[in-house]
């Protein structure tokens, strides 16, 4: 079984941007740079066929290039309980069509609606057990960030995801060009 995902991957600038958020609380599991990326529509655990299928499905979706700005900082999970923070990706129609287009790709392998909404965001550590206070203050130190240029979006990948005692690993499976 292979644990899959698709996502736009994050260039070299705008995740040395990024790296520079991740400061000021510890301890905690920063994101690795070369695990930077939006994810489009998490696929889950699926057999090699089904993993066949969406790969055929994610090849037939057609859209145009587009521009994504990175701004903003916020935490996933409750209050008292934060599990990840994250930078935030502006609102862009062009985004959202692609992830609804990975959406009705999943559909067309098989798997079931996704039902949580679209919240674009790149995850720039998992939290365990941080004091809440202390993420408030790093969202509040940092929910102003605003990426120096727009990261130029031309493809989009299938993803795998490894589990390991450091964290996930993420391994580029197919390449989609827009």
């Amino acid at each position: 079984m292979l644990r899959l995902f698709a996502a736009i991957p994050i260039d070299d600038d705008a995740a040395a941007g990024l790296t520079r958020l991740q400061t000021g609380l510890e301890p905690v599991r920063w994101s690795p740079p070369e695990n930077f990326h939006v994810t489009l529509r998490f696929f889950g655990e699926a057999s090699e066929i089904i993993a066949d299928d969406i790969d055929l499905a994610l090849a037939q979706i057609s859209a145009q290039p587009f521009d994504l700005s990175l701004e903003g900082a916020g935490a996933f999970g409750e209050a008292s309980e934060p599990r990840a923070i994250w930078a935030g990706v502006a609102d862009s129609p062009a985004l959202t069509a692609l992830a609804k287009a990975c959406e009705r790709a999943a559909r067309r392998a098989g798997l079931k609606p996704e039902t949580r909404a679209f919240r674009p965001h790149v995850t720039l550590a998992y939290l365990r057990g941080q004091d809440s206070a202390a993420v408030a203050r790093w969202i509040q130190a940092s929910n102003l960030y605003r990426a120096a240029a727009p990261v130029r979006v031309s493809r989009f990948g299938l993803y795998s995801s490894h589990a390991s005692k450091h964290g996930g690993r993420y391994q580029l499976e197919r390449v989609y060009r827009l």
